[in-house]
């Protein structure tokens, strides 16, 4: 399977990146009287904390972006310390073009293409983040396969469709290892084909929630502060949703973002997420979604129509919103 553009907007929205950023400014640093309203999100650079994020950048390399969009993209990324992105597609020049717009201070790396043709990246800001020594892949190999397996399920796990970019990150003296996930959607035109995917999507979602597990756990652990972050494919983050409890099965914690707002654009699903091992979850500061559709091209927008607007939102910059963490640095063992 290869990354399947989303519906190109018939005529073009042309506008001015200038124009956009200030408007995505505005909108994350008003404060409103409801503190829901508010979009805030922490300065990058304080001591003792570190500001993460995860943004699935839809077909990045596929659709057809202008310079406009490309810069409209890298705003947002500047705003973090680390951002893990998805749908990077195995074509860079747009991933490469995004690069040219970060400030000189941004580092990045990114893998292979794998299943849907598309890789993982990471960019970091190295006044902050240096890359620590660990870098990989999780590959849960064949003899371990069987112990991926979950009540009701009799499919065998056959590895990921994507395997999650493992990269770790040293910060004021604290090592943190991060997974990069994607898991796989799959097709869902029918019943079946709907069962199957999910049912592979939950051995995938158990698959790292058990190997971040054994990793925390394990006497030879680099470190014992382990996140998994990325798209998860997680319609709703709460009990009792078969990706959630696959996710959480073996400890992992899925804290919820102050702003309750669904991950992807349309506003149906808790796609993405950052999922703490037990001993990260009171370090938690501060999580929310940052909307970027609140404020994108206002000139078009019309709540009785919004189709073509949404349309623009989803092609332009993305179907997926950015998902960010503050945490405070755990001490130095």
């Amino acid at each position: 399977a290869i990354m399947r553009a989303l519906t190109r907007p018939n005529p073009e929205h042309n506008y001015s990146a200038t124009t956009e950023i200030n408007h995505l400014r505005t909108y994350r640093d008003a404060t409103h009287a409801n503190p829901e309203d508010s979009r805030n999100i922490p300065a990058v650079g304080q001591a003792g904390k570190l500001l993460l994020a995860t943004w699935n950048i839809a077909n990045l390399g596929v659709h057809k972006r202008r310079l406009a969009d490309i810069k409209v993209i890298a705003e947002m990324l500047t705003w973090f310390e680390i951002v893990a992105i998805q749908e990077v597609a195995d074509n860079l020049d747009d991933f490469n073009r995004v690069l040219n717009e970060l400030p000189e201070h941004f580092d990045w790396f990114f893998n292979d293409r794998a299943g849907n043709d598309e890789r993982a990246a990471y960019i970091f800001d190295t006044r902050r983040v240096q890359l620590g020594p660990k870098i990989g892949e999780v590959v849960i190999v064949e003899s371990d396969r069987k112990h991926v397996k979950l009540p009701g399920i009799t499919r065998k796990f056959h590895g990921f469709n994507r395997s999650p970019l493992l990269a770790s990150f040293t910060i004021e003296s604290i090592d943190i290892l991060l997974a990069n996930c994607h898991l796989l959607y799959g097709p869902s035109q029918t019943t079946a084909e709907k069962k199957a995917s999910m049912e592979k999507r939950q051995l995938e979602a158990y698959a790292i929630a058990r190997w971040c597990d054994l990793r925390r756990k394990d006497k030879h652990a680099w470190t014992k502060t382990i996140m998994a972050l990325g798209d998860f494919n997680l319609p709703k983050q709460e009990k009792g949703d078969p990706i959630f409890d696959a996710l959480t099965k073996r400890g992992l914690k899925l804290p919820p973002h102050g702003t309750r707002i669904p991950t992807n654009v349309s506003d149906t699903a808790d796609y993405d997420q950052i999922a703490v091992t037990p001993g990260l979850l009171s370090k938690i500061d501060e999580i929310g979604v940052f909307d970027f559709d609140g404020a994108i091209f206002p000139s078009i927008f019309d709540a009785n129509a919004p189709g073509y607007w949404r349309t623009c939102a989803k092609y332009y910059i993305s179907d997926h919103r950015p998902l960010w963490m503050q945490l405070s640095l755990p001490q130095a063992p």
